[in-house]
């Protein structure tokens, strides 16, 4: 092929450039960092040795950047000589190489530049931003207090509104699909759960919930009659009765919490549902199989693989939802916090309780990445 016809790479020069200057900048953020955090621990009194021996391994962790900075350059002039030689394969390897490199470069950047920027913002104005969200010896005197409410109040009520939610969730799904002309109303009211419950804000709903129906009177009619058939009740005056039947809040925000939830994870369960071949319920029901029992043998396993990781997505919001309930005075994680906070002038308390709810929330969030890693490579591998 003659040598005109060969398409040669335009070496990323500008690019190369850029990646030297970006990590120059960056290396000047750390220093303009450190003077700062440097400034307001000296306004603190307590400037130490310890600060700059911390110090100089973070300029220097920044000034790492330059070398897949220098490395691009370099890769940059050697693709630059290979379009000279004629040489193609040798100036795609080395353009290609040299853009690898500078973005490396970009990218450390701006994690850099991004960490920093969050240090600084701790110690701006004398220390004063930092304490007041991470003021640690509030945070370590407040941690169990606050500890001790998020698991016994918003996981508890995680926990249970979960459970309750797989299983409503499923029979609302379940229900949507009814066959027949005869399971047509069925499949309206299903539909139309979903449709008002998905609609209406959780908070709405826990409002709505958890004032509306003991204000109504309708479990004073119901639980007492209830209680009634196994506790005898005839000694008992009216407010003892009342007292013994009362049903704690923290019920009403499980419920509440399950009825809008279950709208949501009945249409993650139809959309597994649905996609399940028609060719293995038509397998199953040629069997001898019924309706219900190809949906409990044959599809709803299936679906159910299906569509974990976008359940475990939906549970990482009922789980952060948890925290609505305090409009019901229930004193859970956050309503503790804040009572804390507006005792002592400081969002610290508050600043516990997102850690907290990050802590829990971090895991189930790769878990979810995990399992989708590997639904794509079953389904790559034809699975």
């Amino acid at each position: 092929m003659p040598s005109s016809a060969i398409s040669y790479p335009r070496p990323p020069v500008a690019l190369s450039q850029a990646a030297l200057l970006f990590a120059a900048a960056c290396v000047f953020a750390a220093h303009g960092a450190t003077s700062l955090v440097r400034d307001a621990i000296v306004s603190l009194n307590a400037s130490s040795a310890w600060w700059e021996l911390l110090f100089i391994p973070l300029v220097l962790a920044t000034a790492a950047l330059f070398i897949p900075a220098v490395k691009s350059w370099r890769l940059t002039r050697q693709a630059t000589q290979a379009v000279k030689a004629s040489d193609a394969i040798s100036a795609r390897i080395a353009s290609a190489a040299a853009r690898e490199h500078a973005w490396i470069a970009f990218g450390w950047g701006i994690f850099s530049l991004l960490m920093l920027g969050f240090f600084a913002f701790i110690f701006m104005n004398g220390t004063a931003v930092g304490q007041t969200f991470f003021l640690l010896p509030l945070i370590s005197e407040k941690w169990m207090l606050v500890a001790e409410k998020f698991i016994y109040v918003n996981i508890v009520t995680f926990v249970a509104a979960e459970i309750l939610v797989l299983i409503w969730g499923l029979i609302v799904a379940l229900a949507r699909m009814a066959p027949g002309p005869g399971g047509q109303p069925i499949r309206a009211l299903a539909i139309l759960y979903c449709d008002v419950f998905r609609g209406l804000p959780a908070i709405v709903t826990l409002y709505l919930v958890g004032f509306g129906i003991p204000t109504s009177g309708l479990p004073d009619l119901i639980i007492p009659q209830i209680y009634g058939l196994f506790v005898d009740t005839s000694e008992m005056t009216v407010r003892e009765l009342r007292d013994a039947t009362r049903i704690p809040v923290i019920y009403w925000c499980i419920l509440a919490l399950t009825l809008t939830y279950g709208a949501y994870v009945a249409e993650v369960y139809r959309a597994g549902i649905d996609s399940i071949h028609w060719s293995q319920v038509s397998a199953a029901r040629s069997l001898g199989l019924s309706y219900m029992q190809t949906m409990r043998h044959v599809v709803v396993p299936q679906a159910v693989r299906r569509v974990m990781a976008p359940l475990l997505n939906d549970f990482i919001g009922l789980q952060k939802d948890t925290a609505l309930v305090q409009i019901l005075g229930v004193v859970d994680a956050f309503n503790q916090a804040r009572g804390i906070a507006a005792n002592a002038f400081n969002l610290s308390a508050v600043t516990i309780v997102a850690i907290l709810f990050v802590l829990i929330t971090i895991p189930q969030a790769r878990l979810v990445d995990r399992l989708i890693e590997r639904d794509n490579a079953r389904m790559r591998a034809g699975g």
